[in-house]
């Protein structure tokens, strides 16, 4: 049996030129150039620190606007009391398209009571040691609806000629308002010192991260809504693949995005019943339909023939069908 030879590294590497290599000041350099390109490129072309929206700035900057959607989460003329599907019963905010209902097929899984959720139950949660605020809560609790009702108008009405003082108490001008007062009162310097936002984010999970109620609260306001415009974020201003400040966000959503700028997703009377009212829906059924176009494309016929129709694909391989040609 032949012996195979014993391997001689130095011999077999005998005439082949070589260079020092070495992998750690490789990998330092790198790493230097990385972090100087990165940090530059963070400095020039970073997003804005948009300063954090909350109910206790909102609270601080606009009392009365804060005190009004209060009174209207109460009244349950909000856009989140009368939502629907999937926070309440409500049907202000359902959107169907032709057979679809997937709002009303989900149903109600993530309940929010506006009045009890943004109001009441975080005033519950202060009367301890504050009699007067427990007394008001009774008051208002024990009422008859129509009694509530009244109380609600008037103060509603009252608070469109509000004024703020220097300690940022919204006063209005006397008249019945029964405990309103003194509970929007208590609930406004609940929200200025930061407790409200804590109270909303409560549930019964271990992490508390669910921010639904804090954002129903503010879009309740038209604050996120504000925001959003003076970020060109909203549904007109191709929002949904914008991003706050000077530079684009996501571009590959254009086409998502497209389709609310162009009829008749963006009116109000449309086409085959899509229209603005139900455009969400109309628009995810749109991109649902194509993207099935695309996927089963090599076996839709007609669809499948256009390359042999339109043969762009000759023109790119130009090259390679004139070498064909050429050795035929």
């Amino acid at each position: 049996m032949r012996r195979r030879a014993k391997y001689d590294r130095d011999a077999y590497y005998r005439g082949v030129r070589m260079v020092p290599y070495d992998l750690l000041k490789e990998l330092a350099v790198a790493l230097a150039v990385t972090t100087v390109l990165v940090i530059g490129m963070a400095a020039i072309l970073s997003s804005p620190d948009v300063p954090v929206l909350t109910v206790q700035t909102w609270s601080r900057a606009d009392p009365v606007d804060f005190v009004t959607t209060s009174t209207n989460e109460l009244a349950g003329t909000t856009t989140s009391a009368q939502y629907g599907p999937p926070y309440n019963n409500g049907t202000n905010s359902v959107q169907h398209l032709w057979f679809l209902h997937p709002q009303e097929w989900a149903g109600v899984h993530q309940p929010v009571d506006p009045a009890n959720d943004f109001v009441i139950r975080p005033l519950q949660q202060s009367t301890v040691g504050d009699k007067a605020l427990s007394d008001a809560l009774n008051t208002y609790q024990n009422a008859t609806a129509d009694q509530q009702n009244t109380w609600l108008t008037n103060y509603t009405t009252a608070l469109g000629n509000a004024t703020v003082d220097d300690s940022g108490n919204v006063t209005v001008a006397n008249g019945d308002y029964g405990p309103l007062p003194v509970m929007m009162g208590t609930l406004l310097g609940l929200a200025r010192s930061g407790g409200l936002d804590g109270l909303l984010l409560q549930s019964d999970r271990f992490y508390q991260t669910d921010y639904t109620r804090p954002l129903l609260f503010l879009g309740d306001s038209g604050q996120i809504a504000a925001l959003a415009q003076q970020q060109n974020l909203t549904g007109n201003q191709w929002g949904v693949m914008n991003e706050t400040g000077r530079y684009p966000g996501q571009a590959w959503l254009w086409l998502y995005t497209m389709w609310y700028q162009v009829g008749p997703f963006n009116q109000q009377s449309g086409f085959l019943g899509v229209n603005s009212a139900n455009a969400d829906l109309a628009v995810v059924f749109t991109m649902g339909v194509l993207t099935l176009a695309l996927l089963l494309l090599p076996f839709i016929p007609g669809l499948r023939d256009i390359p042999r129709w339109i043969p762009v694909h000759r023109l790119i391989w130009r090259r390679y069908y004139a070498e064909e040609a050429r050795s035929r």
